[in-house]
């Protein structure tokens, strides 16, 4: 149907669903981080739809639910793509192993769901994160009275929820346009409304198709057929290896459409031996009738409340406090730590790159596990007793045998007591905020520069020490002073500041760094990660990943060594790209080395997360406001990059390093000419100056933690690349 005939409705759309249909850049997966491309494609289709009257409303999936059997295999399985991917390439097979890539099925829709919240926060559309599935969400949305929606674009899995049609795909048309080009020299399109179409899906249809079965009949098919709440009837397989749901009617026809006959029926069939499948089918239907949502009043309920059984809890997953789910809904908050105190359990999943090396396995286990429980521990300190005495079992993708555990009451106390004295007031900032921004024009009073910047003043660290109050006169109430004691806080418990509010030596470190970096958030951010990586002696030039292909090959062992040291430091940047998809050359290692400084902001974010929403649940934050995606967005670590800047600057260290004299003026730039054409897309003179300005900040920090008596190994190597380094950017 013509998508005109849309105009003027509003259309949900499950978020995850959108994110699978979409066109993904294939060598994500040898990247990591966020998609260079994506958002571009995002915000073509939102103008789209808004051209022709449609008014989007997304919803994204909450806390897990359902029974997973093995929630390792989707990680696992796509690292044994990307392996296998990677083998190809170093054959010289680049057009094979992109293919291989975009099979990887990475990144998942949970993946890249913060993306897209920010993405659609840029295009004013609005979203709502379902305190379990979306899916369910939706169908609340449009069973409403008030019919929130009137269409829903999602899976067919909605008809487990009694939608009656389901819209499954827009055809979005676009036209060059014969007028103005982008300065990027990309042309643009017209969006061509009168060519654009959309298909969906007919409950009623499908149930004539399949011989006039019942919506009851209809409802357990798909059950049977699998999906997140059951896993598919193993028989259904022996039918037909591509069954399809007309198989599963059949099958299901055999036993009288009941479900009890058809169990009994093949209870001797060893495929489904050890399944509990009958007990699993009831509880999946009670946990689809009676899922929980938020309502429109706020409330977080069950569907159909008043004939849902008291413990549907126990089909669903442990529930959390409405406030907290609150501030899940509206994006304050991720689901990750919420999901390891709902359901007692932090799954570690293999990393894009395979995860074999030991020093990335060191980290996530070692390193990381007392941030985790630091960040699990401050959040079940705000809550009731219930969760304070909750075990939470960790399990590791390499030792699936290993199980890990804590109860959370042995993490107690927390440190949360040392942390109310952050309630600075706005006001209370202007003065050194001022004096600041005189320096670094453009410094915001809620950024990282400003919290670490501010308190090399004694005096002004000294004034922060504020009585926490619940007074509804003295609530913080404003973006920027939320922020900015969310800020103290975290770098207090990451041990920048002390107890009296002074920057400690690794404090001083981050002061020393940052004021070079002129307020550019993202540099900002990967020096601060650098630091978190120095501090972890994991930012070095050592033989981490020795099986892994994408280490330099050219010059002596000391200009290898020296061009992975600087590589590494690069991949904390950010590639200058056009809004297209990567195309260049790629390297194992460095994306094994990213998914070590993914691990770290992942976890990173989600201490500094838990700073601000436990402020909100202790009272100490004006509740009544519409800015959560501001505020989340304003706290750092929210977006990822990815190591395409270190992989650009090893491959033109390292083909330098192949010329007779690299140091020679000639050799440098008919190396930087080259560079350009298997740098497609890529403004490599700019993302070269980008990621030696970062080493810059990065080698003086180095320097500043040896003056403070910090440890760091080998230092004299840093000022030998750095050396090595000035003779040839």
């Amino acid at each position: 149907m013509p998508i005109s005939a849309l105009g003027g409705s509003v259309i949900g759309i499950d978020a995850a669903y959108y994110l699978e249909k979409i066109q993904k850049e294939p060598l994500l997966p040898a990247l990591g981080g966020f998609p260079l491309a994506l958002e571009t494609s995002v915000s073509k289709q939102l103008n789209a739809l808004q051209a022709v009257g449609i008014r989007p409303h997304f919803v994204f999936d909450g806390l897990d639910y359902g029974i997973d059997d093995d929630p390792f295999a989707p990680s696992a399985a796509s690292a044994l793509k990307n392996v296998a991917a990677f083998d190809t390439y170093e054959r010289n097979m680049a057009s094979q192993a992109m293919q291989v890539f975009k099979s990887s099925g990475a990144p998942t829709p949970s993946a890249l769901a913060e993306f897209l919240k920010r993405t659609l926060h840029k295009h004013g559309i609005p979203f709502t994160v379902a305190p379990y599935s979306a899916l369910a969400q939706l169908a609340y949305f449009e069973k409403h009275p008030s019919q929130f929606v009137d269409a829903i674009y999602g899976s067919s899995e909605l008809f487990l929820y009694g939608i009656d049609k389901l819209i499954t795909k827009f055809n979005f048309s676009h036209r060059p346009h014969d007028g103005s080009q982008k300065a990027n020299g990309k042309k643009t399109s017209l969006f061509v409304p009168e060519d654009s179409e959309f298909s969906w899906v007919d409950r009623r249809s499908c149930l004539e198709e399949l011989g006039r079965i019942s919506p009851e009949v209809f409802i357990d098919s798909l059950l049977l057929a699998g999906s997140k709440y059951l896993p598919s009837f193993p028989p259904v397989k022996g039918v037909n290896k591509g069954y399809t749901i007309r198989d599963v009617v059949t099958l299901l026809a055999g036993s009288g459409y009941n479900i009890v006959n058809l169990c009994t029926q093949y209870r001797d069939d060893a495929s489904i031996h050890g399944l509990d499948y009958l007990d699993r089918y009831k509880r999946a239907v009670t946990s689809i009738r009676h899922h929980v949502v938020i309502t429109m009043e706020g409330d977080i309920e069950p569907l159909d409340k008043v004939n849902a059984p008291s413990d549907v809890h126990d089909c669903l997953g442990q529930r959390l406090p409405e406030e907290l789910s609150m501030y899940l809904s509206c994006g304050l908050v991720r689901p990750r730590v919420l999901n390891w105190l709902a359901s007692g359990r932090i799954l570690v999943l293999t990393p894009y790159d395979g995860g074999d090396s030991e020093v990335y396995q060191d980290l996530v286990r070692k390193d990381l596990e007392p941030i985790r429980r630091q960040a699990l521990s401050l959040l079940a300190d705000s809550l009731n007793r219930y969760y304070q005495r909750k075990e939470i079992n960790t399990t590791y993708w390499y030792d699936l045998d290993y199980v890990e555990k804590v109860n959370i009451r042995d993490l107690l106390p927390t440190s949360k007591d040392s942390l109310v004295s952050w309630n600075l007031k706005e006001a209370d900032m202007s003065d050194r905020w001022q004096a600041l921004n005189d320096e670094c024009p453009g410094l915001a009073i809620g950024s990282l520069s400003f919290a670490v910047r501010s308190l090399r003043d004694s005096e002004f660290a000294a004034s922060t020490i504020t009585p926490s109050s619940k007074d509804g006169r003295k609530l913080l109430k404003s973006q920027e002073e939320i922020c900015a004691n969310a800020i103290w806080r975290f770098l207090q418990l990451r041990g920048y500041v002390d107890h009296q509010h002074q920057l400690t030596s690794w404090g001083k470190v981050l002061d020393g760094i940052l004021p070079p970096l002129e307020c550019d958030a993202d540099l900002e951010k990967a020096a601060f990660l650098a630091v978190e990586l120095l501090r972890l002696g994991l930012l070095n030039a050592d033989t981490m990943f020795t099986q892994y292909s994408g280490a330099p090959v050219h010059g002596t062992d000391i200009d290898k060594r020296n061009c992975m040291l600087v590589s590494r430091v690069a991949c904390l940047g950010r590639l200058i790209h056009q809004p297209r998809g990567y195309s260049g050359p790629l390297s194992r290692h460095l994306l094994a080395y990213y998914s070590m400084i993914s691990a770290v902001q992942a976890i990173l974010r989600d201490l500094v997360e838990m700073s601000v929403v436990t402020m909100f649940l202790e009272g100490y934050v004006d509740r009544e406001r519409d800015d959560w995606m501001d505020i989340a967005l304003a706290l750092p670590f929210f977006t990822e990059d990815s190591c395409a800047l270190g992989v650009v600057t090893l491959t033109y260290l390292d083909n330098l390093c192949s010329r007779g004299d690299p140091t020679s003026e000639i050799a440098r730039e008919e190396t930087k000419d080259r560079s350009q054409g298997w740098a497609e897309y890529c403004d490599f003179d700019a993302s070269q100056k980008k990621a030696f300005r970062l080493w810059d900040a990065v080698y003086q920090g180095v320097r500043l933690a040896t003056i403070e008596g910090e440890k760091i190994k080998d230092p004299s190597m840093w000022d030998d690349v750095d050396r090595w380094l000035s003779q040839r950017r």
